[in-house]
C-alpha cells in the first residue's frame, strides 16, 4: 500500500486538509494517508522545511510527501515533484524541499501536465487541485517524468548551517517547538569533536550540556541533543523560549571549557 504524508500550514479548523485527502482518495483508494503536521506557522517556509527534514527519514522508501506552505500560490512559481533519498516530495517550488537537494541523485520535475491535476484549478488552492492529485497519480505508479519537464534549478532556502572552529561551534535558533524548546542549527556531529567539557551560551547565559531533560533540575535551563539530532535549549517542565525571551535567529555558541561544572558525562545515545 502506498503511503502519502501531508505537511501544511492549514491548521485543522477549516476544511482544507480534508479537501486534499478527498482529492487523493478520488484517484486512489488503496493508500495510507499520514498527517505529519498542519500546524506550521502560516507562510513559514523554513519551518515547513525543517518539519520535513525531521520527519521524512522516519518513513519507508517510496513514501510520497505532499507539503503545502505556499504564500506564492497562484503566481508564476512552479509546482514540483522531487525524487530524493528513495522518496518523492510534491509541492511548491519555494524552498520547502531544500533539505533533500543535497544528494547527488535528486531529480525534479515541474507539475505541468494537465492530465495529472484537477480539471478546474483554483488560483488559491493548488494543494487540492495540483499537488494532491499529482501525489495520488504517483502512488498509482505514474512515473514522475510524466508530470512535466525536468527542473535543474529548484529554489533553495538559505539553509542554516553552523560555523565550526577549533574550539567552538556557532549557530542560531531555527525553530521553537510547542514545548518552548529552542531547536538550533547545530548538529550533534559538530559538537562531538569538542569533547566532554563544553558550555553552551545563549541570550547571555552559560548552560550545561546534558543528556536528557531529566538531568536538569525542575525549571532548570540546559542544552541537549534532541531527537532530530540537533542541539536544543530546554527547560525541565518549562519553556526555554519564555525563560530566555528569545526565538528564531538567536545566536548560540558551543565552546570548550575547563569548568568542572560543564564536565557532564556527555555520551551520544
Amino acid at each position: 500500500m502506498a503511503v502519502i504524508t501531508l505537511t501544511t500550514d492549514f491548521g485543522t479548523r477549516d476544511t482544507y486538509v480534508a479537501e486534499m485527502k478527498g482529492a487523493i482518495l478520488s484517484i486512489i483508494r488503496d493508500v495510507q494517508l499520514v498527517d505529519i503536521t498542519h500546524e506550521v506557522a502560516p507562510h513559514d517556509i523554513l519551518e515547513g522545511a525543517l518539519a520535513l527534514e525531521a520527519a521524512a527519514p522516519r518513513f519507508p522508501a517510496t513514501t510520497i510527501h505532499v507539503a503545502v506552505v505556499d504564500p506564492g500560490v497562484g503566481t508564476a512559481r512552479r509546482g514540483l515533484a522531487v525524487a530524493s533519498r528513495e522518496q518523492m516530495f510534491v509541492g511548491p517550488d519555494n524552498g520547502l524541499f531544500t533539505p533533500f537537494l543535497d544528494d547527488r541523485g535528486w531529480r525534479a520535475f515541474e507539475l505541468s501536465a494537465a492530465e495529472f491535476r484537477r480539471t478546474e484549478v483554483s488560483r488559491t488552492f493548488h494543494g487540492r487541485d495540483i499537488f494532491a492529485p499529482a501525489a495520488a497519480h504517483l502512488a498509482r505508479g505514474v512515473e514522475p517524468e510524466r508530470l512535466g519537464p525536468p527542473v535543474t534549478d529548484p529554489i533553495r532556502l538559505a539553509w542554516p548551517e553552523p560555523r565550526i572552529g577549533a574550539d567552538r561551534v556557532g549557530g542560531a535558533v531555527v525553530h521553537v517547538d510547542r514545548f518552548g524548546n529552542l531547536v538550533t542549527s547545530i548538529h550533534a556531529d559538530a559538537i562531538d569533536p569538542l569533547g566532554a567539557g563544553v558550555m553552551v551560551r545563549v541570550a547571555g547565559k552559560s548552560l550545561p550540556l546534558v543528556r536528557t531533560y531529566g538531568d536538569l533540575r525542575r525549571r532548570g535551563l540546559g542544552a541537549l541533543v534532541g531527537s532530530s539530532n540537533r542541539l536544543e535549549i530546554a527547560v525541565n517542565t518549562g519553556s526555554a523560549a519564555k525563560a530566555l525571551g528569545v526565538g528564531r535567529g538567536a545566536p548560540v555558541v558551543v565552546s570548550r571549557t575547563s569548568s568542572s561544572s560543564a564536565r557532564r558525562a556527555w555520551r551520544r545515545t
